[in-house]
Order: structure tokens, then sequence, then C-alpha cells
């Protein structure tokens, strides 16, 4: 038997071993691939990082576990860079399946950044109604959030001094894997309101949201963990995205290497046998 013909025959769990080495070295010991950075991406950047000291940052982390590997490291990212720009943090969620998720990351980055409930932020938790909440909080936000999800009052936090709907917003961010998210908060937010507004979403919802950005109605776009990744380089905090994308990357290379391998090896083993044929004749 040829050498060809034996790597045609390779035991399939050789290969489940590559795959699986291709997907977890990178995850345990990232190296940061060059990512280009998109316009969309940069757009949320910038415009955060336009903002003087003090300005109101909102982010609606509007998503549930089950988008948690994409929205999560974009919710990490944007909640860092709006700490260290010492913004004053309002976060909340629309869909109340994510509502403990979403107290955890905004309570993790406050306290590794250093930041104070009702000083530098608030989590203002989940409250009924859908986009009616939106509406509510811009007619009247302590009306909508009479209290923070920790069931502190909202007025007299000094986080919220000055704000009293979504008009005194700055920037406003939606983090959304479906509906309540970005398009909701555009049509029911920012077209009423006139605040500025940017997105972020899972990477098969990306195409969908173009139309909004193109247009002019939403700043900036971060897509599903590419675009994670993006904003964690801009930040110069790789993470979890970064870590993803290295594994996502290493793993299709393996793949492609693999198939084409074996179409060596076959064409290899077929002039092999057709040689041994005309010979034998």
């Amino acid at each position: 038997m040829t050498f060809a013909e034996r790597m045609l025959k390779i035991d399939r769990r050789i290969i489940f071993l590559v795959i699986g080495l291709c997907t977890l070295i990178p995850l345990l010991y990232p190296v940061g691939l060059p990512i280009k950075i998109s316009p969309e991406v940069r757009g949320v950047y910038d415009h955060i990082e336009s903002l003087p000291e003090g300005s109101v940052f909102l982010l609606s982390l509007d998503f549930d576990p089950a988008s948690k590997p994409e929205l999560m490291p974009q919710s990490i990212s944007l909640l860092r860079h709006a700490f260290r720009k010492k913004l004053r943090v309002i976060a909340l969620t629309l869909w109340v399946s994510g509502t403990g998720m979403a107290d955890q990351v905004v309570t993790q980055v406050a306290r590794e950044m250093g930041k104070e409930s009702g000083k530098d932020y608030v989590f203002l938790g989940w409250s009924p109604g859908g986009t009616a909440v939106i509406i509510n909080m811009g007619q009247d936000l302590y009306g909508a959030f009479p209290a923070d999800y920790n069931g502190k009052p909202t007025k007299g936090l000094s986080v919220l001094q000055g704000v009293a709907s979504l008009r005194d917003v700055n920037y406003a961010v939606s983090l959304g894997a479906g509906n309540p998210g970005v398009e909701a908060w555009y049509v029911f937010g920012k077209d009423k309101y006139k605040f500025e507004l940017g997105g972020g979403c899972t990477g098969v919802m990306a195409p969908g949201l173009y139309p909004l950005l193109r247009s002019g109605q939403i700043n900036g776009l971060i897509g599903g963990l590419r675009g994670a990744a993006e904003y964690e380089i801009l930040i110069d905090q790789k993470g979890k995205a970064v870590a993803g994308m290295d594994a996502q990357s290493a793993t299709h290379l393996a793949i492609i290497v693999l198939v084409v391998l074996c179409n060596l090896f076959y064409f290899a083993s077929r002039n092999i046998a057709r040689r041994q044929s005309q010979s034998g004749a």
C-alpha cells in the first residue's frame, strides 16, 4: 500500500483530534491574528471616544444566554471603554431572560474598573412592556424605572443627575439578539427623542441591520464575534473574542489544508493505480 493510499484510509479520530487541537490551543493561548477594523465598528468606538468625561452613555443589553458567546464580549468591551472614558453609564435590558446575565457583566466590569454603583453607573434591570419601556423612558426615566435592579430609588442617584429622560442621553447602544433590539431603539427611541444610537448584534443578524447603518439611522454596528474582536483590538484589551477568532481561523485553515491534501492523495493514488494497470497489461 502506497503512502497516498494509507493517508486516504487514516483513522477519522486522528482528523477529529487535529480539528480539536486547532480549536482548543488558540482558545487557551491566543496569538492575536491580524484583524482589519471595519468602518462600522470604528463608528461606535470613535463616537464613544469623542464623548467628554461625564457624558451619559446608555447600554441596552437586549439578549439572553443563547447569544452570550457573541454579545457578551461586545458588552465587556463597551463597558470597559465607557468606564475608561469616565462616562456615566446607564445599563438595562429589554429581555427578561437576560436580566441576571446583564447584571453579572455590568457588575463584573464595574468592579474590575473600580466603579461604584449609583455614582459611576446604574443597572436599571428589566421592566415589563417591551418597546413601551423605551417610550416611557423618553417621557420620564424615573417613571419607567422608579428603582434600580437592587431596589434603590433612582431619584437622587448621582449618576442620573441632570438626566430626566432619553433626551438627556448623549449616546445609546443596543446589543440585540432579536426583537426588541436595535431596530426598536431606533423606531421608538432615537427617531422620537433625538439621541445618537449605535448597535451590536449576532453575526447572522448583521446583514439585516446594514440598511439602518447605510442610511445613518445608526452610526455604527458591531457584528458578531468578529465585531467584538475588532472592538477588543481598538481598546487594546484582547479577550475572548480575539481568542475565538484565532480558534475559528485556525480551524478553518486546518479544514482547508485537509481537503487539499485529501484531493492530492486521491489523485496520486489514482495515477499510481493507472500506471500499475498499464504495466500489468
